[in-house]
């Protein structure tokens, strides 16, 4: 999911386990350790694209790493802590650095989002910089000696249960996660909750704030972290409730419209958990459309997409690039000739932006391709999200008018 979430579900972990010792730095260090497999990004450096795509949420996002890994990182931390000078410049630069970060992120969010929501951006930055100011010196200059030094094999229990939670809660969603890596690079993708699902996260988020407001010994503290971790962890379970309920409409769809259909598969459209998206596989073609639990009928829209993967079965049994693509997508995929003539790979597990237009800027996951004259394919460009040129306060108003039901 997005990195705010995986901080705040970090932080929330890292409570459970040190906030009685360390009080609100258990967050912290929960947080960074929530954010760490999220750091193979790094890998776009000096990867290409298609072998980049392979990469993110791989070795770091598995079991393997969040064992070997919080063996490493607990001992490191331990090793900063071993005077208090050294414990008082870590958290104070890591503190600094942690509320740039949410500041930097919310703002580029609001950003995001559009003009119509730009009026807070400068409002909420103020309020996240005054908040951080204050719980940094409170938290870090003011109670400095308000800490109980932890063992090493509590800061190594903590570091992983901080580490194995983000490849967990990854793979709730349809990217996938390669939990078992490296024996195997299959990736885990339950589908049931978009990669960011504000609801989720706020539930997370106000139990958290709540708890840093409390003294590190108080019952009313863990109180509060674990009736967010209850509410978001019920908030799940009322998600993979809404899955089944969907997979039995897109049944019911497939049946009714006498598809011969392959495989399928449903997932939530962004930001929400009741307009989905569905996708079934016939042997020509994609039919794909949306569904919101609001609609009065209960079926999904479907429109029929052209597969067109004739335009790359001259690919050679090893070209890495259509290999990787076809894994990525679970062979979810169709391809189509672009305007300026480069051929572009969609994966058609995300859908599109408005459920029933399927032009080259249309799909939420494009790849571009061209064929080199070695006649191996290269990816020219991964693009994931709307266009530059995309009205996005009119998207989110056609997203927020389908979701209200048909």
């Amino acid at each position: 999911m997005d990195s705010l979430t995986q901080i705040v579900l970090g932080a929330a972990v890292g409570e459970v386990c040190l906030g009685k010792k360390i009080g609100n730095r258990a967050m912290l260090w929960g947080g960074i350790g929530g954010t760490i497999p999220d750091l193979d990004v790094i890998g776009n450096l000096f990867l290409g694209e298609a072998e980049a795509l392979a990469f993110h949420r791989g070795i770091s996002h598995s079991i393997t790493f969040a064992v070997f890994g919080a063996v490493l990182f607990g001992w490191l931390i331990d090793k900063l802590y071993n005077t208090n000078k050294g414990r008082y410049w870590t958290e104070t630069v890591l503190g600094i650095g942690f509320y740039c970060f949410g500041l930097l992120f919310v703002t580029g969010i609001l950003i995001a989002v559009g003009p119509g929501m730009k009026f807070l951006t400068i409002p909420l930055m103020v309020a996240i910089t005054a908040f951080g100011i204050w719980r940094i010196r409170k938290d870090l200059f003011i109670r400095r000696d308000n800490y109980e030094r932890p063992s090493l094999r509590a800061w190594q229990i903590m570091m992983f249960w901080a580490l194995f939670t983000h490849p967990i809660l990854d793979s709730f969603t349809a990217y996938g996660t390669q939990l078992f890596a490296p024996f195997t690079d299959y990736r885990v993708a339950f589908n049931n909750i978009s990669v960011a699902d504000p609801i989720y996260t706020s539930l997370f988020l106000i139990g958290l704030i709540t708890t840093s407001f409390h003294a590190r010994q108080s019952n009313s503290r863990r109180f509060w972290n674990y009736l967010g971790i209850a509410l978001s962890s019920a908030y799940m379970l009322f998600t993979v409730y809404n899955k089944l309920r969907v997979d039995k409409v897109m049944e019911a769809t497939i049946v009714a419209e006498n598809l011969d259909s392959k495989k399928y598969m449903t997932s939530p459209s962004i930001l929400n958990n009741v307009l989905w998206t569905g996708t079934t596989e016939t042997d020509s073609f994609f039919y794909q459309g949306q569904y919101s639990l609001l609609d009065k009928e209960k079926a999904f829209k479907l429109s029929k997409v052209p597969k067109m993967h004739h335009l790359i079965a001259d690919a050679k049994p090893d070209d890495k690039t259509i290999n990787i693509l076809k894994w990525f997508s679970k062979e979810f995929y169709t391809v189509l000739e672009r305007s300026d003539g480069r051929l572009q790979f969609n994966d058609m597990r995300y859908g599109t932006f408005r459920g029933d237009t399927y032009g080259e800027n249309d799909f939420i996951f494009r790849f571009i391709l061209e064929k080199g004259p070695d006649g191996y394919y290269k990816m020219l460009d991964a693009k994931g999200g709307p266009p530059k040129d995309m009205d996005q306060g009119a998207m989110a108003t056609e997203l927020w008018n389908r979701i209200k039901g048909i």
